[in-house]
């Protein structure tokens, strides 16, 4: 049952009021003694000419026959304040809960298509921490959207296209090992990319070699494109094989050189709307009506920019896949270039482009504010501080077991610090508004007391835990006396988990996650203090305890859903 389109339903229906008025007035106080939902009536003052305090008054007098999910309505100066009745409340949301298999699960988006474009790794780079925050982001995006009932493509526009290559065809000539290409291709890539650079600051005729190199592999010559596609295909595996230990995928791995060659018909469809123009041999688009700088599409020497190439893949993109929604995932620096992009397939027509959307997100740091640069080697790997992660929660469970009346095999460890870590990694992303830096620090990220991945799956494992020790069959707590669920401590878990749907709408709203990711913490404290303050097993009588355990089953029920849509596994011991 949804609650609050019940009471508004009721409204309408005894204070002959408009629903799409009560609909845009009502609101959820800050304090539960102040109601469950409350309605301010100022706005009426001038149309019944009375004020808002006699006129809340007017209304609780009319509301005299209370339907049973409503406790009672009280008047506080201007505002109709409105209690739900506890007991129908809990009893509702809990067997709700038990009863479905599709927990947020939505039809929102139904019959729409929304296309994600993130992570977007170079080729023949390492995948360093920098490039987690798009790769997660990115992710649990995609998740969310499938969740409403979107039709979810997930594009990985790999960064593979550029003068780069060039450089890594002439550092592998003179510096290459071809049997560390095959042991370790990213290592070793990176290894003589910096080597070039190094080189080349004391024989600056290398970054003439490499332009030629470059140019050769623009004309598709067949020794330059063998060695690209090498260099390409070794990533790729590389970049897939971290990908699957974080548990995602992508749809399309079509990065910049698959548009090359559609970019002298983007050139000439421009030139057709009458939108380019010619500046000091350049080719460019003024973008001063969107108050934005002009976008080179060719520089005067004839070639392409990355501008030109996601004009082509925009279009590209629109016609394979016709989407409602095209989002980018890209660092927050990069905001003006894809205002740019908007604007300028605006420009040529293309209303299309308003269904485009930029979502940028911080910097990665660790402690000491260093920025990541894989040219001058000072870089951090992923998987590098993943295994960090592994290896620091290894050492807390471990520690934790000695003492165990029920310890963990090795294999469980083993497992639960895998899962532990790569929450807290994805966690630390997701906690915080996109936009803000990120600054890696252990203690606070692998904390069981703080706002951390770590809090939430122990949350979940004391939860199965309880239902463990309880002995209670599932069966039992399918037949469980909901309606006996009637303190305060109940009402509120309920409600925080109640909550979770509009905290998932309003996540995609903004295309922010961490507006969900904040309502699974909140729920989660809920139960801690649930937990904390109200007997379980020592319950009163065996009614209520199997009536409470029925709860912590829905409560676990749900935070397994919910951590799922933030790409979060859980476990079931800690």
């Amino acid at each position: 049952m949804d609650f609050k389109k019940k009471t508004l339903e009721y409204l309408v229906d005894e204070l002959d009021v408009e629903l799409s008025v009560l609909e845009e007035l009502i609101e959820i106080p800050p304090q539960r003694d102040m109601g469950d939902f409350a309605i301010p009536c100022f706005r009426f003052a001038k149309i019944l000419k009375k004020s808002p305090a006699v006129i809340a008054q007017d209304f609780a007098d009319k509301l005299d026959t209370l339907p049973e999910f409503i406790d009672r309505v009280e008047v506080a100066g201007p505002y109709l304040n409105i209690f739900l009745n506890v007991s129908v409340f809990n009893k509702t949301i809990t067997s709700n809960i038990l009863e479905s298999n599709d927990l947020l699960k939505f039809d929102w988006g139904s019959g729409k298509i929304v296309l994600l474009d993130y992570s977007s790794p170079n080729i023949a780079k390492p995948f360093h921490v920098g490039h987690a925050f798009t790769t997660i982001l990115g992710d649990v995006l995609a998740r969310m959207y499938a969740s409403t009932g979107y039709e979810v493509v997930r594009i990985n526009h790999l960064g593979d296209y550029g003068t780069q290559f060039g450089k890594l065809i002439v550092a592998y000539e003179n510096w290459g090992d071809a049997s560390a290409l095959e042991e370790d291709a990213i290592k070793e890539l990176l290894r003589i990319y910096v080597k070039f650079h190094d080189e080349a600051k004391l024989n600056p005729e290398l970054e003439d070699q490499a332009r030629a190199k470059f140019r050769n592999l623009e004309a598709g010559e067949a020794y330059e494109y063998e060695l690209w596609e090498k260099f390409r295909e070794f990533s790729l595996n590389e970049f897939k094989r971290i990908y699957n230990r974080l548990g995602m995928y992508f749809d399309s791995y079509k990065g910049e050189a698959f548009y090359i060659e559609m970019l002298d018909k983007v050139v000439n469809l421009l030139e057709e709307k009458g939108i380019l123009v010619d500046s000091q041999g350049a080719k460019i688009v003024d973008l001063e009506e969107y108050s934005l700088p002009p976008v080179i599409v060719r520089k005067s020497d004839g070639s392409s920019i990355y501008a030109t190439r996601d004009i082509a893949a925009a279009l590209y993109r629109h016609k394979r896949y016709n989407f409602d929604k095209l989002l980018y995932v890209v660092g927050q620096t990069q905001e003006l270039h894809f205002k740019q992009l908007f604007a300028t397939l605006k420009k040529a027509g293309f209303d299309w482009a308003d269904n485009m959307e930029f979502v940028g997100f911080g910097l990665v740091k660790f402690p000491e504010g260093v920025k990541l640069s894989t040219r001058s080697g000072d870089v951090v790997y992923l998987e590098d501080l993943i295994n960090e992660a592994v290896s620091r929660t290894k050492a807390v469970i471990e520690k934790s077991n000695e003492n165990s009346d029920d310890p963990m095999s090795q294999e469980e460890i083993d497992k639960a610090s895998e899962i532990i870590a790569l929450a807290s990694v994805r966690y630390t992303f997701l906690r915080n508004g996109r936009e803000r830096d990120i600054v890696f620090l252990w203690d606070e990220i692998l904390d069981y007391e703080g706002d951390t991945a770590p809090y939430m799956l122990y949350s979940y494992a004391r939860a199965r835990s309880i239902l463990r020790k309880s002995g209670v069959d599932a069966s039992e707590l399918k037949n469980a006396d909901l309606s006996i669920l009637s303190e305060n401590q109940e009402f509120e878990l309920l409600t925080e988990i109640n909550n979770l749907p509009a905290s998932l709408e309003q996540a995609l709203k903004h295309n922010e996650p961490s507006i969900f990711a904040r309502q699974v913490m909140t729920v989660c404290r809920s139960f801690s203090r649930f937990y904390n303050q109200v007997s379980i097993l020592q319950a009163d009588t065996e009614d209520l305890k199997i009536a409470r355990l029925a709860l912590i089953e829905a409560f676990s029920k749900t935070v397994k859903a919910a951590l799922a849509l933030l790409g979060i596994d859980t476990v079931e011991r800690m």
